[in-house]
């Protein structure tokens, strides 16, 4: 249920009247964080219905971006940027579900690869077009602030340290307007996966 006044904004009031500095990004922060929240189980809500969460998903529509379907588990977590000990945890539940199989690596013994199975390359295709059907968790944003957040942010996130500057200085974001069809993968995975594509050159891992 909504609350019949803004706590975010409130907390700027208290803010203001004790003196403090910085209003302006305490509110900036406190918001994006609470946005983070609602996107989140938003995201999720509409992925559980296919058995999946947002990190399963993201982890099946890497591997459903490569040639071969398949991925060392160690790449997996470089493009999603995620600790080794949460992918093997993810590939895991996704391989209990019959998403994804295991193998070793043929060219590292000792590493292991994460393969796409049909049911899994469905379940990517379904989880796209659950997520588009809600824009994403993103319904009731102005398309206008929609198109421009990713460059707003990539700054952010280039000045401390999450990818390089000028790394996706090529990327277009195209705002639809309105029309549903065919599902789209997150732009954000679609960039790891350009990153995935165009940094291997290992036969069978593209």
């Amino acid at each position: 249920m909504a609350l019949r006044f803004d706590p975010i904004g409130e907390a700027g009031k208290n803010w203001q009247n004790r003196g403090w500095d910085n209003v302006e990004t305490m509110l900036a922060a406190t918001s994006i964080t609470r946005v983070h929240q609602i996107l989140h189980a938003r995201v999720d809500a509409a992925l559980e219905p296919l058995g999946l969460n947002f990190s399963r998903f993201e982890v099946l529509v890497l591997l459903s971006f490569t040639q071969a379907g398949q991925l060392p588990m160690g790449k997996i977590g470089d493009r999603l940027q995620v600790h080794a000990a949460s992918v093997t945890n993810t590939i895991k539940r996704l391989e209990a579900d019959q998403l994804v199989e295991r193998d070793t690596d043929p060219l590292d013994g000792r590493g292991t690869l994460a393969r796409l199975l049909p049911k899994g390359r469905d379940a990517a295709e379904a989880g796209a077009n659950a997520l588009d059907a809600i824009d994403y968790g993103l319904e009731g944003m102005d398309a206008a602030l929609i198109a421009r957040s990713f460059g707003d942010l990539v700054g952010y996130r280039a000045a401390n340290g999450d990818c390089a500057r000028g790394a996706v200085a090529g990327v277009v974001v195209r705002v639809r307007s309105g029309v549903r069809g065919r599902g789209t993968p997150t732009l954000r995975t679609a960039l790891r996966w350009d990153a995935a594509r165009s940094h291997t050159t290992v036969p069978g891992y593209r």
